[in-house]
């Protein structure tokens, strides 16, 4: 079977970039995976996207050699193992609030005697290789999402969920709740009840030996996370590089027309 990179890059101390997809769209993904990144994840819970065209995005990461992984929808056994079976070696699952539902997310993952998944991988027979069936447990990352109150208060008893790989922060979400309506959800949090939120998760997880992955909205967020010795960084995504991208050619346009009349 095709070793999980990400585990590989782990075990050497480094820290893992990640992009993140939320376009429906194969070519952007094929596109993504050819910029130098550690992996890639599929956005299915609020990007714009559904599992056949997730499917063909995998499809079209293949050949980088980018991990795949996938953000599903929900703690749904359903699309959480369908995302594993088409090929991808890692899940992010929003909203894990509770030690019971961190435990139903690795059961969902695991096959037997370990977990309760269902034996059909499909594509990833072919993607990932011979004897997935014997591999796939230790190959597949599992993590759960923290980005509410409520798992802030139940962080250590989920962080010590056995089987459960690590977290991934999400910092919007967290701060909608946190915040209760006095700070805007967003990304790069500095606010200094944000920062000691974001500590303690990490300070928590690590002491039970988890992984942690934190969603940046800009790679100067991303380096000044490193100092937190977070696994993974997560650089903005498609969308938000594309509208950038497109933002700062029209007004270097305009401001050098304008220089001219």
């Amino acid at each position: 079977m095709v070793k999980n990179r990400l585990k590989e890059l782990w075990s050497q101390g480094q820290c893992v970039v990640n992009g993140w997809l939320s376009a429906p769209n194969a070519f952007t993904a094929e596109i993504m995976a050819s910029q130098g990144y550690d992996s890639l994840t599929i956005d299915m819970q609020h990007g714009m996207i559904g599992f056949e065209a997730a499917l063909s995005m995998l499809q079209a990461m293949r050949a980088s050699g980018v991990t795949p992984m996938v953000r599903v929808p929900w703690l749904d056994p359903a699309s959480i193992m369908q995302a594993l079976d088409a090929g991808a070696y890692g899940v992010i699952c929003p909203m894990i609030n509770r030690r019971e539902q961190a435990e139903a997310l690795v059961s969902y993952v695991r096959y037997p005697p370990r977990g309760v998944r269902s034996f059909g991988p499909t594509r990833a027979n072919f993607s990932a290789g011979r004897d997935y069936w014997r591999e796939a447990d230790v190959e597949m990352l599992c993590l759960a999402m923290i980005e509410t109150e409520e798992a802030m208060a139940n962080l250590e008893e989920i962080v010590m969920t056995p089987g459960l790989d690590g977290i991934y922060i999400g910092p919007a979400d967290l701060t909608y709740s946190l915040g209760k309506g006095r700070l805007m959800p967003a990304f790069d949090r500095k606010e200094p009840e944000m920062l000691e939120a974001l500590e303690r998760i990490i300070r928590t997880a690590k002491s039970a030996g988890k992984r942690v992955g934190l969603h940046a909205g800009s790679a100067a967020y991303a380096v000044f996370a490193l100092a937190w010795s977070v696994d993974l960084v997560t650089l903005s995504n498609d969308i938000r590089l594309l509208a950038d991208a497109a933002a700062s050619s029209i007004t270097e346009f305009r401001a050098g027309a304008g220089a001219r009349q």
